[in-house]
């Protein structure tokens, strides 16, 4: 690095600088690291003497009076021109804007400062009407606060402020300097001074003394407390309670949290008394071991530590053990504390011990992966939870508010029954999950498939709302850019299967028009628009009052109607003019979303108020005016009946809290379950989702905000007319057409037999059987840390992906005969194809290069998720595993578990393998080289064929005996199972494709 001249930032939010001078190569410099990330050596040497940034643009001005524009990221000249015969003084860019100043050729002197600014348009890259400035511009800088304002400086000291939409004007000041002239000019970033400099290395700032201020967010000084003497007090006579407790607001120093309460072990133990066996020699003292202890062996004082009584659950595996082995009494007394905390009246003080529902909850994973973890200790309710170990799992807490929220659930499940083909439609994502919560009698559920596909969406991660670890956005403000992104995504994913939009726009739409005005001749446009969440505008109040309440209504009006002044473009003045906007209201939809957009200190305050949120407003809109009333003011227009009201009940709130100062932020929701329910009778029933912890809190626990620990971040309203609207017509509706498109597949050994079921054969419905297995692959190994003692555990599980499906018909003559065999495209990459296990290999799920023909994994689970509601029960071995990657919930009566019908019982707990049991059994030897999914589904079903055929005559636990018997001899495995065949690749043979009414042994023509 030599003869560096200048530096600048790549952007406004980057951490890296670009730096440059007179020598052939650029560098890139983390400021954070502190290092060179990057040099470039640029084909054609330029010695660079200035740089700016703005408008995604990198302004540098070389040696020779050349301007060059480059590109940020690769630091390319995009454009260059020829600005000045000698070299570039000074410049300055903000928005689209560039200003130059510099040395131009002049009559009798030769080389001079130019009298004029030249101004160059960034957003066309053209130069536009430069600035006169007498004096000889020498420097120049654009206002931080006015962005169409410029200071310009002469060597001399004159000092202009000019427009550069209206130059004929400016305002003049003049600087002295002593024997010397200015060199540079620089503005303050409050825009409330500057700062000059001369040749004689003075610095000269310039601004009024009373409001002078350096940085925009000044902090003032902090000093040490003043020392409080201490009160004399008679401790001979006087009682202590003279000393009184001082007035508070805040909790006091003395309220310790349970974080920081520990027990500091029992009292040193005694020495033993060796003295008197001690004799002295040459070197010191001598006496007898009493060998109470090993060699090198210390012992702890403090033998019973207690436990957390807070600590995470044990894990099932450890609970079935113990169960046996006598209580726990640790595991006892956290439980009898969980449940004396369950039942505890939270007021509405939200005090510190009811803040332990709020706190971040972590999975714990055993050996046995996330199946082990006991869900149940956290979640009691009768609702279903969401899991946390998903990426942009922050989104939980807004897909449990649309699960509640009626209008959305209705309008989702109907779209979804439709035959969508749009393969990261959220729409249809969105009524799965819905679906799957309101069957789930288990705790937990997760939202993988929904959160892939938003993943995949292709501007997610323009718009901030995709979680990585590069990502400095806070979680709330990331929630409020996902409410905005989510509904105009359901809109394009809406307008797939719907003729017209205004279904969709009466749920979720505020349909208006927006009116921007020019304040200077009064041009005004106006654009009809669609509004699905609306940021709160929060009143700016003045000092004095500061006293007056602020009503929720009055906020939600200035939101809605939204007075706003901002500077744009003007088709009549054809210039840059301050514009006054506003919007006019004409319909109203069933579901009103707002974002608090919470961004200042008063914002934060205004949500101390008790009883901010309304649990009901009322809405009139006339003549385009928006008009928002609560509380009594409410009552009274319903009692008059004046005019068309429509009355809002609020569904629940995202929040953003964090109960700590050892936590970090999270999102969860409160929610009003009770307006889903069908049941129109039912009282307000409040629930806290805090991801997989579920509980019960009181409405004024719900709607209590607190600036230091819980905010709010998405707030949901519903017509009331729609409260427990739950539409179920959409099960009657659902396009089937999607099974008749199963594809056939080349066989794997053998004749390979497959029909795919067609418009004149009878669906698989309620009393019908059919037979399943799957095929999974590796995505992600699991995360394992190694403590200090070289304890392993598992922070994070193994991700599988579905690679196969394979279900059979199990009733009738078709016995057997697969109708689905789909193989799974995945464009992720894959860890491990666990071709033993998937008989799977490279390649074969991936588009282009597989032999299969491949199915996205949308229509695959579409397929299964239409099975499960026409209510067809499902036979397969180890079911829950299988459901639980692919992510469905299939009801307990639709379920046949061939491991759970051959349970041992109490004769062991080991879980039978397919293998085994067909061994056993069936008297067949599978899976000799690999799985087949066909073969493992069509062995699951002949074994509940005798299943049944045992319980029938009777034998079944005789049969279990043997099983048993067999299974201790053979140590639970075939006997073949000792000499593994080497996974081979199996042969793959032509399809057959079986017709209707053909046979299962014949294939067709």
């Amino acid at each position: 690095m030599v003869d560096l001249r200048c530096m600048t930032f790549a952007n406004r939010d980057a951490t890296d600088l670009i730096v440059a001078g007179c020598q052939t190569q650029l560098f890139r410099i983390d400021i954070d690291k502190g290092i060179v990330t990057e040099t470039i050596a640029p084909a054609t040497s330029i010695p660079f003497t200035s740089m700016r940034t703005a408008s995604q643009t990198i302004c540098a001005a070389a040696h020779d009076g050349t301007i060059h524009l480059l590109d940020p990221k690769s630091l390319a000249v995009i454009h260059s021109w020829k600005a000045y015969a000698g070299t570039v003084n000074d410049m300055d860019a903000r928005g689209d804007y560039l200003l130059t100043c510099g040395w131009a050729q002049s009559q009798h002197q030769g080389l001079a400062l130019e009298r004029l600014v030249r101004v160059f348009d960034l957003k066309t890259r053209k130069p536009a009407r430069p600035l006169p400035f007498q004096g000889g511009a020498a420097n120049v800088r654009l206002h931080p606060k006015l962005s169409s304002t410029c200071i310009v400086l002469s060597q001399n000291g004159a000092l202009h402020s000019i427009d550069i939409q209206n130059p004929e004007m400016p305002s003049m000041k003049f600087a002295s300097v002593q024997d010397g002239h200015f060199v540079g000019l620089e503005i303050m970033p409050s825009g409330k001074g500057f700062a000059l400099a001369d040749s004689n290395n003075n610095l000269v700032l310039w601004g009024s003394p009373s409001k002078l201020q350096f940085t925009e967010y000044a902090k003032a000084t902090d000093f040490p407390d003043s020392i409080i003497g201490n009160k004399q007090v008679d401790w001979s006579t006087g009682p202590i309670n003279l000393i009184g407790m001082p007035h508070y607001r805040e909790p006091l120093l003395s309220s310790w949290p349970n974080n920081l309460v520990h027990q500091v072990g029992v009292q040193t133990p005694r020495l033993d008394n060796l003295d008197a066996s001690f004799r002295n020699c040459d070197f010191g003292k001598v006496g007898n071991n009493p060998r109470t202890r090993l060699r090198h062996q210390a012992t702890e004082p403090a033998q019973q530590m207690l436990p957390d009584p807070l600590s995470a659950p044990k894990f099932l595996s450890e609970k079935s053990r113990q169960e046996n082995t006598g209580p726990d009494t640790h595991r006892r007394m956290s439980e009898d504390l969980l449940n004396a905390l369950d039942k505890m009246k939270v007021d509405g003080k939200a005090s510190k011990d009811a803040r332990f529902l709020y706190r971040n909850v972590e999975i714990k994973y055993s050996r046995f992966g996330v199946e082990d973890f006991d869900f149940r200790y956290f979640n009691k309710t009768t609702y279903a939870g969401l899991e946390t170990h998903i990426a942009n799992s922050y989104a939980n807490p807004l897909l449990q508010l649309l699960r509640f929220t009626v209008t959305a659930r209705n309008v989702s499940l109907h779209h979804t029954a439709r035959d969508c083909r749009l393969e990261t439609c959220l729409m249809c994502e969105l009524g799965f999950l819905v679906d799957m919560l309101e069957k789930a009698t288990a705790p937990n559920c997760q939202a993988t498939n929904f959160l892939r596909a938003l993943s995949k969406q292709p501007d997610a991660l323009a718009q901030n709302i995709i979680e990585t670890q590069a990502t400095s956005v806070s979680l709330t403000t990331m929630m409020q850019n996902l409410t905005r992104f989510l509904f105009l995504r359901l809109e394009d994913n809406f307008k797939q299967v719907a003729p017209s939009l205004d279904q969709f726009h009466l749920a979720f739409g505020t349909i208006g028009l927006e009116s921007t005005q020019c304040a200077q001749c009064h041009y005004e446009s106006r654009v009809d628009k669609v509004w699905y969440a609306h940021d709160l505008v929060y009143p700016s109040r003045p000092a004095k009052a500061r006293s007056t309440r602020q009503y929720f209504s009055q906020i939600l009006k200035a939101s809605v109607e939204r007075h706003s002044q901002h500077r744009g473009w003007c088709l009549r003045c054809n210039s840059y003019k301050n514009m006054v906007s506003h919007r006019a209201v004409h319909c109203l939809p069933a579901v009103l979303t707002l974002n608090a957009a919470i961004t200042t200190g008063d914002s934060r305050q205004l949500w101390a108020t008790p009883d901010i949120l309304p649990r009901e407003i009322g809405v009139i809109v006339k003549n385009g005016r928006f008009f928002c009333y609560e509380g009594e003011d409410l009552q009274l227009h319903l009692q008059r009946a004046q005019y068309n009201i429509t009355v809002y009940e609020l569904v629940g709130v995202v929040a953003d809290v964090l109960p700590s100062e050892n936590e970090k932020s999270h999102l969860v929701a409160t929610i009003d379950v009770g307006l889903a329910s069908t049941d129109t009778t039912r009282e307000r029933d409040w629930h806290l989702f805090n991801d997989f912890l579920v509980h019960p809190v009181s409405q004024e626990d719900a709607l209590h905000f607190n600036p230091q620990w819980k905010l709010p971040s998405v707030i949901t309203y519903q017509a009331k007319t729609m409260s427990h609207v739950v539409d179920q017509t959409w099960k009657t509706v659902i396009d089937t057409s999607i099974l008749f498109r199963s594809p056939a597949q080349p066989g794997i050994g053998g004749s390979y037999h497959f029909r795919a079921l067609s418009a004149d054969e009878a669906l698989p419905t309620t009393g019908i059987h059919v037979a399943i297995d799957a095929e999974f692959v590796r995505l992600l190994r699991e995360e394992i840390d190694v403590g200090p003692t070289g304890k392993r555990t598992m922070t994070r599980p193994a991700r599988s992906g579905l690679a196969r499906v394979s279900v059979l018909r199990a009733d009738g003559h078709d016995r057997e005969l697969p109708f689905i065999d789909d193989y799974i495209a995945i464009e992720d990459p894959i860890d491990d194809y666990l071709t033993q296990f998937s008989g799977l290999h490279d390649g074969d799920l991936t588009p282009g290069r597989s032999r299969y023909k491949l199915s996205v994994l949308k229509d695959v689970y579409k397929k299964l998720w239409i099975l499960v509601n026409l209510g067809c029960s499902f036979i397969g071995h180890g079911l829950s595993s299988d459901l639980r990657i692919i992510n469905i919930h299939v009801p307990e009566a639709q379920l046949v578990d061939t491991q759970e019908l051959f349970s041992l019982g109490s004769r062991t707990q080991r879980k039978l393998s397919l293998r085994f049991l067909a061994w056993a059994v069936l008297h067949e030897d599978i899976q000799q080289d690999v799985h087949d999914s066909i073969e493992d589904a069509r062995t699951a079903l002949r074994l509940w064929l005798k299943y049944l055929e045992f319980s029938d005559a009777g034998i079944l636990e005789i049969w279990k005996d043997k099983i048993m018997a067999a299974g201790r001899v053979n140590n639970f495995r075939p006997p073949a199972a000792e000499n593994p065949s080497a996974p081979s690749t199996p042969s793959r043979q032509p399809v057959h494709a079986v017709l209707p009414g053909s046979t299962l042994g014949t294939p067709a023509g």
